[in-house]
C-alpha cells in the first residue's frame, strides 16, 4: 500500500471483532511508532501494551467511559518522558517537543494498522492521573494518548475535511 492510501483508509474505529492481536503485531506498531521523528533524536516515548481486561476497564474509567476502549484486543498507552527532552530543550522540550514527538509516534501507529488491515482510535480525551495510576507507571512519564487496536468490526465512511482553500496560506495569514 501507498502511504496516500494507508492515509485516505485510515478511520477511526470504536468497534473491534473478537479476534485477537500477536506479540508480532504490536511489536510491528511499536517498531513503526518508534520511527517517528524526535526533536534531537531525543525519542522521549514509551509504550505500554494493555491486554488485562481490568486494566483496560481502569483506563475505560479514565477515559470517562468511553466503554469500545474495553473491546479492543490491545490499548496501547503512549507516553512522554519529557526528561529525555528537558536537558537539551529546556521548557519547551517538557511542554512541546515530547508532545510532538509522541504524537507523531501515534499517527505512524494509527497509519501502520490501517496499513496492516487493523483499526484503531486515537483517544486524548482522558484523566492523566487515572491512566497513569492504572498502568502503574513513573511519576515522570505522562500518558498523551490512548490507542485501542484489533481487528475493526466496522467500516465507517470518511468524514468530511475543511478544503486546502480554507486552511492553507501563502507567504503570509
Amino acid at each position: 500500500m501507498e502511504i496516500p492510501e494507508a492515509i485516505l483508509r485510515r478511520r477511526s474505529i470504536r468497534a473491534f471483532a473478537p479476534k485477537g492481536l500477536t506479540d508480532e503485531d504490536v511489536d510491528t506498531l511499536i517498531k513503526s511508532a518508534i520511527l517517528a521523528p524526535s526533536a534531537g533524536n531525543t525519542q522521549p516515548w514509551a509504550f505500554v501494551a494493555v491486554r488485562d481486561r481490568d486494566v483496560k476497564e481502569a483506563l475505560v474509567e479514565a477515559a470517562h467511559g468511553q466503554s469500545f476502549i474495553a473491546t479492543a484486543p490491545v490499548v496501547i498507552v503512549v507516553c512522554a518522558d519529557s526528561t529525555r527532552t528537558a536537558p537539551r530543550y529546556g521548557e519547551r522540550g517538557t511542554t512541546l517537543y515530547c508532545l510532538q514527538d509522541t504524537a507523531a509516534a501515534v499517527e505512524n501507529i494509527m497509519l501502520t494498522a490501517s496499513h496492516n488491515g487493523l483499526g484503531a482510535c486515537w483517544i486524548g480525551a482522558f484523566d492523566e492521573g487515572m491512566a497513569a495510576a492504572s498502568i502503574g507507571i513513573p511519576k515522570n512519564i505522562r500518558p498523551i494518548a490512548l490507542i485501542p487496536v484489533g481487528y475493526p468490526d466496522q467500516d465507517p465512511p470518511p468524514r468530511l475535511r475543511r478544503p486546502v482553500s480554507e486552511v492553507l496560506h501563502r507567504d503570509k495569514w
